[in-house]
């Protein structure tokens, strides 16, 4: 059951917050749904957002500029929180670990386990959910995502490849293993290297997941680009698989949702066609 927070009228369709009890987190949780304006009785496709890190549903809800390109598309479009929330959810100062930044993977490790879930819920009861209160498709969806999210949107379509049918990122965060920020892995599943390679972009193509194409906009001004982002690495395992990645490099840009909002079109057009086809 899911409980409304506020709707308000854009493009002629309805953007709305929502909160439930997740089963997944054992916390509330919240996030966000367009639906554009569309016959009675239709159902649309469905396009999954998931958020980097510090981030909830509202960074791209409020800044992401994808309603447009969404009412013209016929596309509803879903943002969940990147992390469990709540005054007994554990915590750290660091800005890169623990609430809003949950990695899209469930926790092996104390004491993250209990709460840190974002794997099943965002691939297994936020979808459920979905699908039965809003007018989804759930034959025709695509994924992606930002920086962390961009990250969980690139090891859930290697890893549902029949689920969508095209996935895409902004600056995403492509290697874990291979990054400083992929320590959060280390802290969520511990030793097993295993168990992080099913978390990691090119792990996974190394290792054989495969999906057609991916589309990927990479800011050069990007202060993450060299420690942290590395897309080179997603580009060198696409090439030695044959993964159609495009990669674009964006002159000027930076990690900002200036940069997502400037792009955000490209993906909804570029999403589209491959969820009519």
């Amino acid at each position: 059951m899911i409980e409304t927070v506020s709707t308000a009228r854009a493009h002629g369709g309805t953007q709305g917050v929502y909160r439930h009890r997740s089963t997944s987190t054992g916390t509330d949780m919240t996030f966000s749904v367009y639906v554009p304006e569309h016959a009675p009785g239709a159902t649309l496709p469905v396009v999954w957002y998931l958020s980097g890190l510090t981030c909830t549903h509202a960074n791209v809800t409020d800044k992401g500029e994808f309603r447009r390109a969404c009412a013209e598309h016929g596309l509803i479009f879903v943002a969940p929180d990147t992390s469990p929330r709540g005054d007994d959810v554990p915590d750290e100062d660091a800005w890169d670990f623990a609430k809003g930044a949950g990695f899209y993977v469930d926790a092996t490790e104390a004491p993250w386990a209990t709460y840190y879930r974002m794997w099943t819920y965002v691939t297994a009861e936020l979808p459920a959910l979905v699908e039965a209160n809003f007018p989804a498709d759930m034959t025709r969806q695509s994924i992606m995502g930002h920086s962390m999210g961009g990250h969980g949107a690139l090891t859930i379509a290697l890893r549902h490849p029949e689920r969508f049918r095209a996935v895409s990122a902004f600056a995403p965060i492509v290697a874990p293993t291979q990054v400083p920020w992929g320590n959060a892995l280390d802290r969520y599943l511990g030793d097993d290297m295993a168990a992080k390679r099913r978390h990691d972009a090119v792990a996974l193509i190394e290792d054989g997941a495969r999906v057609p194409e991916i589309l990927v906009d990479q800011g050069d001004a990007d202060s993450f680009l060299a420690e942290q982002l590395r897309p080179e690495l997603l580009a060198s395992a696409c090439a030695d698989a044959g993964i159609d990645l495009t990669l674009r490099m964006q002159p000027g840009y930076d990690h900002s949702y200036y940069f997502i909002s400037t792009f955000m079109a490209d993906h909804l057009a570029w999403h589209a066609a491959r969820l009519r086809a």
